[in-house]
């Protein structure tokens, strides 16, 4: 491919993937041993829970962190393996474009959850 960014890019991406990995390592073990603690609850105990702000602060994070993560890594896979210059730009841009809107709908999920009365 011609004209789309230097070689020099992969190191940021290389660098931002393992960023994301490391965030999302405290993030993950924080969500699954919290919904661990609230297996038994009913749904109002758990709306509770996610309505507090350390829950939602972390949701927000975890949300952000894993939709970047997996967009860096979905784009490194489809640089790899798809030859096609038109395919793949649609590819990559189709995978920004479903990531962020993965992200926007799990943040105002969480949001609404968190800031309802």
């Amino acid at each position: 491919m011609q004209n789309l960014g230097s070689a020099r890019e992969g190191a940021r991406q290389w660098w931002m993937q393992r960023m994301t990995a490391v965030a999302l390592i405290p993030l993950t073990l924080w969500l699954a041993a919290s919904l661990l603690r609230h297996v038994a609850d009913d749904y109002a105990t758990l709306i509770a829970w996610l309505r507090t702000p350390l829950a939602a602060v972390l949701m927000v994070l975890l949300l952000m962190a894993l939709c970047y993560h997996m967009a860096l890594g979905l784009k490194v896979i489809i640089e790899d393996y798809v030859h096609l210059d038109r395919l793949q730009i649609a590819a990559l841009t189709l995978i920004d474009l479903l990531s962020v809107a993965l992200a926007v709908v799990g943040i105002f999920a969480s949001l609404r959850v968190a800031l309802s009365a």
